[in-house]
């Protein structure tokens, strides 16, 4: 299994030289207009991707002017990931691209479910600055997204918790807490964290030690959150005072002026991907959507949009100061998390999953 994490210095190099990056994208985007208005036009592409605000942001960002540019058509479906696998197996995918987790995409690639990917056709990665663990043989990076500390401003007297112990700290920072339940990976890391586990000694998780520091908390913790806008609400209606979030899901509520704000020290980071699935009845026209979706400009268009981090550094330089500093690939916040280490949680996740159950049925 590998680790398919962020390479901060692959990706720091990367923002430090976004003049040359944007230079270098606006030349190939004029080099190759010519190729992409061809007789494809008229053809649909199908994408997988999980909709929403999501799916609605790719629609404004990638889709309607990949469309505009080339002609082909994209329609979006939201299969399960056992739905796609029993296609796939059938030899008959009702989609011919994937836009689903980067853990998901090296499941399929292990499942031989996913076609290797010639990066030849994939112009927009050639000396990009994407990192190297991104660019995977079945699968590319597209976004970064971190699950992070939420909590209400006005709780406690003026003081901010600013790390996973002072989320454990019931003393300093009293009140409810809620954690993420069953809708992603049990959040160990955040209780190894603040029982003083440096960033880089986190993997392999003591499971352990994870759970006896997660007891610590338990009679605290009114509820465990199963959708992306629930810590949001629960904050809102002051049911609780600090919980685990996915970073900007609360950007909305705070610019409409709730009282709430989230901290990067501790960031759990992951990423998106593309791939395409074994059998893709239009292989030829996903290569170019994924291509298209590389371009710096595209890349910032789409964190406007969403408030997922762009793994081309390139693209920061088409985002302001304001934009940036909410995306989880910024480079300050880049230092301050951590990479979920994607082998690890593909070998343990069923047996942390049913302990995991065990310990909140409890």
């Amino acid at each position: 299994m590998r680790d398919v994490g962020i390479d901060r210095r692959a990706f720091l190099s990367g923002v430090g030289s976004i003049a040359v990056g944007a230079a270098a994208a606006s030349l190939t985007a004029c080099e190759s207009r010519d190729d992409r208005r061809t007789a494809e036009s008229g053809r649909t592409l199908v994408v997988r991707n999980f909709g929403g605000a999501y799916g609605e942001a790719n629609r404004k960002a990638v889709y309607d002017p990949f469309t505009k540019e080339t002609g082909i058509r994209v329609e979006v479906v939201n299969f399960g990931q056992d739905q796609m696998l029993a296609q796939i197996e059938e030899g008959r995918p009702r989609f011919d691209v994937m836009d689903i987790d980067m853990s998901n995409l090296v499941l399929f690639e292990h499942e031989d479910a996913s076609e290797p990917l010639d990066y030849g056709r994939l112009r927009n990665t050639r000396n990009a600055g994407i990192a190297q663990s991104l660019l995977t043989p079945n699968g590319v990076g597209k976004s970064y997204w971190a699950s992070v500390l939420a909590y209400r401003t006005d709780a406690f007297d003026g003081r901010k918790p600013t790390s996973w112990a002072d989320f454990w700290n019931l003393a300093a920072f009293p009140g409810s807490r809620a954690l993420q339940g069953e809708v992603d990976r049990p959040e160990l890391e955040f209780a190894l964290l603040a029982d003083g586990v440096p960033l880089d000694r986190l993997y392999p998780l003591d499971v352990d030690r994870a759970f006896k520091v997660l007891d610590e908390i338990k009679g605290s913790v009114r509820t465990y959150w199963e959708y992306g806008a629930e810590p949001g609400e629960l904050l809102s209606r002051d049911q609780v005072v600090a919980s685990s979030t996915w970073a900007g899901r609360l950007q909305h509520l705070i610019e409409r002026g709730a009282p709430l704000a989230y901290e990067w020290n501790g960031a759990r980071r992951q990423s998106n991907g593309y791939g395409i699935p074994k059998g893709s009845a239009n292989p030829d026209a996903a290569y170019r959507l994924i291509d298209f979706a590389l371009r710096p400009e595209v890349q910032a268009h789409m964190a406007r949009l969403y408030p997922d981090g762009p793994v081309v550094p390139a693209a920061y330089g088409y985002l302001s100061e304001s934009t940036a500093r909410n995306l989880a690939s910024t480079p300050g916040n880049l230092l301050s998390g951590f990479d979920l280490d994607i082998g690890w949680w593909l070998e343990n996740r069923d047996a942390v999953t049913r302990r995991w159950q065990e310990w909140t049925r409890t």
